[in-house]
């Protein structure tokens, strides 16, 4: 591991938690996985846990509101509840954009899970589409049989095999790399329309119920409509700021030795 690549901040006195699972939604295919993250995080009115910077995320700043710079991070939050399994919330503006760093920060975010005794791990994401989709399907895969029976649903469909090549990036890699740990990983992928600009909004929603009634969140997946708008905002604008330069450099790797049919990225 290259330490010094690596700035990894704790937020105030560790919690004790109950067993939480982790759920992951950083940028990817439509910005599906962080839009369902983010809105979980404001829902929940979760507490920050790690504030997470590196020097393998992509090479840009953000200028905010005040017309001042922001390096790009990645945050953990957390929310507690009684007598059922807390969660942890992995969200943020970037994910690493290389092979090496990509392993490194899924390591480290694994390191985490099991420090609170974690033992489940969800990552959420799209898969692009040429078109945008009417009312966007949901695919699962996991690391083993039972966590995919577990979370089995009406609302979703098993048979991922042959719908996307590989699934790259951090949501592909904390399924992976958990198992070694003897970690239950699964990940949800919704359809999205593969323009990077657009906001898989409907595909997150359709996450979001699954979510809501697997975990018991009883949340209001409606008021996702409500924030449409500042949601809109605050991605876009970031999306337009993040380097085209990287995220170009990376899909080109990335097709390259996959080749072209890449059509998820995580």
């Amino acid at each position: 591991m290259r330490d010094d690549y690596w700035k990894i901040s704790q937020c105030g006195k560790a919690p004790k938690l109950n067993k939480p699972v982790l759920i992951e939604g950083l940028p990817g295919i439509g910005n599906v996985g962080k839009i369902a993250v983010d809105f979980l995080i404001d829902e929940l009115e979760a507490k920050k846990l790690y504030e997470i910077t590196s020097y393998t995320f992509p090479h840009s700043v953000f200028v905010n509101e005040d017309n001042l710079v922001e390096l790009p991070i990645v945050e953990v939050f957390y929310k507690k509840f009684e007598r059922k399994r807390d969660i942890l919330l992995l969200g943020g503006d970037v994910q690493p954009i290389d092979e090496i760093s990509s392993y490194e920060f899924s390591e480290r975010i694994l390191d985490i899970v099991q420090k609170f005794n974690g033992k489940e791990v969800i990552t959420l994401g799209g898969i692009g589409l040429t078109d945008i989709p009417k009312k966007p399907k949901v695919y699962c895969t996991g690391n083993n049989k039972k966590i995919i029976e577990k979370y089995k649903d009406e609302l979703i469909s098993t048979n991922l095999y042959g719908v996307v090549g590989p699934i790259v990036g951090v949501s592909g890699l904390l399924l992976g790399l958990a198992s070694r740990r003897k970690v239950d990983a699964i990940s949800f992928l919704a359809e999205t329309y593969g323009h990077p600009m657009y906001l898989g909004i409907k595909g997150a929603k359709e996450i979001l119920k699954i979510l809501n009634k697997k975990l018991e969140l009883k949340l209001d997946i409606n008021k996702l409509d409500k924030e449409i708008k500042d949601i809109e905002s605050q991605i876009v604008k970031k999306t337009e700021q993040l380097s085209e330069v990287t995220k170009q450099i990376a899909l080109k790797k990335f097709q390259k030795k996959f080749g072209k049919d890449i059509d998820y990225i995580g």
